[in-house]
């Protein structure tokens, strides 16, 4: 382990010490493509999102062989981990549970030899002060010294041993049970908020060499070989992780918000994306948020809100205000007679006011209001008979 933190040997050769990072699988990519070390950098608002790279040979001119996300690669590098990890869940547990029982124990069994051995060292200062002629002193005294300290320090290890027993830990079979348990719940708690990741690459480079990693010509699937302890190895396959730019608003949005953006607010232009079917870069449905997120990102200027524009009216406003049915300003802008503007497909229809109030459309709408007759040259409504009676002295209804 300390051979394999020295950095000194070079980035290469050396997997590094085990970080607090989130990317599980530092130090142990390396590219298929070049045999180079791949590096992780952290990124995202709060800094910890992982993303691997092989910076190829970027520093002489060149590209980068490869790099992709990581938060995807490391639930799925899990899986092909657990598989492994599962069935030995259950002797894991077990070899747990005894060692609980077992370690308490061994302790207590190294104090008791200590034990013994001063004792015995005891008996020895005993016999060499008893044997001693009182008359040498010097020699009395410092025997009968060493033997006062071995026999407290019996007394001190007695003490602590008499503790260590009072302190006796025995796994009851609830405990066990619950030990055992966990052996068959390996990928749950692996996946526990409690499980630290420092913990997880602890245990990754308990059991795996190195990983090689390959990507292929279209740059769509990544290829893992695992070279396990032991000299096993295994592969699996997966998808390339969409990277930022694959997230990104499409072309045909930004250009649906960019002409809508000049007279409509976030929350209109959101609803018509939404009845076009559209969806954001990360496959979501649009809000008034994300428009003025993808708009602001696009330098495009525009308003939450659509503002009132009083030379411009919708189809309602303008049925409203100069009281006829919204079928029959659909009807006059289908018969060439009043322009209109839309847009987007299912934006609003922009009606201009003074449209409204040329002479062709007043005309067409006051003789509607007295005939009940919508008369629009070539709609073959000219002979359509009227919904109200004629007034008194005009014979053609008006």
């Amino acid at each position: 382990m300390i051979d394999e933190n020295n950095t000194q040997r070079g980035s290469e050769e050396v997997s590094g010490a085990v970080r607090e990072g989130q990317g599980l699988l530092a130090g142990l990519l390396r590219c298929g493509r070049c045999g180079r070390k791949l590096h992780v950098r952290y990124w995202g608002k709060k800094g910890t999102s992982a993303r691997y790279a092989c910076v190829g040979d970027f520093s002489e001119g060149g590209n980068y062989c490869l790099s992709f996300g990581g938060a995807i690669v490391d639930r799925r590098f899990a899986e092909e981990l657990l598989k492994v990890l599962s069935p030995l869940g259950m002797e894991a547990s077990l070899a747990a549970a005894e060692r609980l029982e077992q370690e308490g124990e061994q302790r207590r069994e190294a104090m008791r030899r200590q034990l013994e051995q001063t004792e015995y060292a005891a008996r020895k200062a005993f016999e060499q002060y008893d044997e001693v002629d009182a008359r040498n002193r010097l020699v009395a005294s410092e025997l009968e010294r060493r033997w006062n300290e071995k026999l407290e320090e019996v007394q001190s290890l007695k003490a602590t041993l008499s503790e260590e027993e009072q302190k006796r830990r025995v796994v009851s079979e609830e405990e066990r049970e619950e030990i055992l348990a966990l052996g068959e719940q390996v990928a749950a708690v692996w996946q526990s908020p409690s499980a630290p990741a420092s913990l997880k690459k602890r245990i990754i480079r308990t059991v795996i060499e190195e990983v090689i990693v390959e990507l292929d010509d279209g740059e769509k699937t990544l290829t893992f070989t695992i070279r396990w302890k032991g000299g096993s190895h295994t592969r699996f396959e997966m998808l390339k992780p969409a990277g930022a730019a694959a997230q990104r608003t499409s072309v045909e949005d930004i250009e649906i918000i960019r002409r809508m953006a000049a007279r409509y607010g976030d929350d209109m232009i959101a609803r018509v994306l939404n009845m076009l079917g559209r969806k954001t870069g990360k496959g979501n449905r649009w809000t008034m948020l994300r428009v003025a997120t993808a708009r602001k990102r696009a330098g495009i200027v525009g308003q939450n809100r659509t503002k009132e524009d009083p030379a411009t009216l919708t189809v309602v406003a303008a049925a409203r205000e100069y009281g006829v049915s919204t079928s029959t300003i659909k009807r006059l802008a289908a018969g060439g007679v009043l322009s209109k503007e839309q847009a987007a497909p299912w934006a609003p229809w922009e009606i201009g006011r003074a449209d409204m109030e040329s002479d062709a459309v007043q005309s067409i709408i006051r003789k509607l209001k007295q005939t009940g007759k919508l008369a629009l040259k070539g709609d073959g409504l000219e002979g359509q008979k009227t919904l109200f009676p004629p007034a008194q002295g005009d014979s053609n209804g008006r």
